[in-house]
């Protein structure tokens, strides 16, 4: 009897990730419909927009990405980029975008003397404080956007119970194994925890390679300042937003990020860092995680009752539920060409992720571009030793 009882309290431990899936697609297909149900948007409100772009390091593709951004088709803008020193290799790229398009409000700034824990934000605190406009856009050094883009990020601004905006992002192209595994993986896990998150609590994040709002907003949640010491900026500029008391509109558009992976090592170390920031920040909603890996549960499912009804009920729904999520978002949501030819990789992703999150148990600590930083109570605690030497290497910027 107690085995029995075990048997039975596993297999219906194992049936509770399906929940997570089906509510997965729920929310995705009402979020998507929600946006084809809409109007045509008219693009005609284009308010001065400063673009603030932080950077350190010189990304792949760093020209092409920053020119997308000088071609706008967009009445007046100025783009803004601020690095740390005039050493830094990104200068002359940024350099011959002044010389090539002198029709553009081109500014770089040097942030040195603006130091901060998180040099991110240093650079952000600097540059809001120069812009010369109200309306900000901000993105990732990474970013690649068609020439419609600050129309289309700027327009929910217009309605003035919206006080902030973000939109999807995906790769730019795919040269390696790993970069397919990393696709497969936003969109089939990191996708669907958002578009939950939109389900049952509303929009109070920001993605990093957008996040647009006004000074107006930034000043009322005390400014950047706040966000210096800490980590995941980007989901805190959207709480400290919603917070106000007005909307952050998650768009259904999506920009291009160029990954600069490395190996799958250095995949695995960008999501052990940002796993262990989440469980720093959200412990209990990290915890939760347990309840949606649906291939480890239905695994041992199968270890405990190996039966074909089980290994069909249990292997099988996970395999079709994970198939229809990732179809519902990259391809019916985001228009991804080519993603059917990547959806063996899904159940490789969710092994990967799960492992992942169990070691995110074990850390107190991440490496963040060769600087050790502690994390306690949601901040970032640095030695003197490190707050120096973040001064002179790259950063997530």
């Amino acid at each position: 009897m107690p085995s029995n009882l075990l048997e039975l309290a596993v297999l219906f431990a194992a049936a509770i990730p399906f929940i997570f899936y089906i509510l997965t697609i729920y929310s995705s297909s009402r979020y998507f419909w929600q946006n084809r149900k809409q109007p045509g948007k008219n693009l005609d409100f284009t308010p001065p927009v400063s673009n603030l772009k932080p950077v350190r390091g010189l990304d792949p593709e760093a020209y092409e990405n920053f020119v997308s951004f000088c071609r706008q088709d967009y009445p007046e803008y100025e783009l803004i980029f601020c690095v740390t020193d005039q050493t830094d290799p990104s200068v002359p790229v940024i350099q011959r975008l002044i010389r090539e398009f002198p029709e553009r409000k081109i500014r770089l700034l040097y942030s040195a003397g603006h130091t901060a824990i998180n040099d991110k934000v240093a650079k952000l605190r600097l540059m809001e404080r120069e812009a010369q406009y109200d309306y900000l856009v901000i993105n990732d050094s990474d970013v690649r956007v068609e020439n419609g883009y600050l129309r289309r990020v700027v327009e929910p601004l217009r309605d003035p119970k919206v006080g902030g905006v973000t939109c999807f992002y995906v790769s730019s192209r795919e040269d390696s194994f790993v970069d397919k595994l990393q696709t497969i993986g936003m969109i089939s896990d990191f996708y669907a925890g958002v578009l939950v998150a939109w389900q049952l609590d509303g929009v109070n994040f920001a993605l990093g390679p957008t996040m647009v709002s006004t000074k107006e907003r930034v000043r009322g949640f005390g400014g950047f300042q706040v966000l210096e010491n800490r980590p995941a900026d980007d989901l805190l500029f959207g709480r400290l937003i919603a917070e106000q008391g007005v909307e952050v509109k998650l768009l259904p558009y999506a920009v291009e990020t160029v990954s600069d992976f490395r190996g799958f090592g250095e995949l695995l170390s960008k999501r052990v860092r940002w796993m262990t920031v989440m469980r720093a920040m959200r412990p209990w909603g990290h915890f939760g995680l347990l309840f949606t890996w649906g291939l480890p549960w239905t695994t041992l499912a199968v270890l405990v009752r190996p039966t074909l009804s089980v290994v069909a009920a249990y292997w099988g729904l996970y395999l079709v539920f994970r198939v229809a999520m990732t179809w519902l978002i990259g391809i019916q949501g985001l228009k991804q060409a080519g993603l059917w030819a990547k959806m063996p990789l899904i159940p490789l992703w969710d092994v990967m992720a799960f492992l992942i999150w169990l070691v995110s148990f074990t850390r107190t600590s991440i490496r963040w571009r060769s600087v050790d930083y502690q994390l306690r109570d949601g901040q970032f605690v640095a030695s003197t030793e490190a707050f120096a030497q973040n001064s002179s290497t790259k950063s997530d910027s």
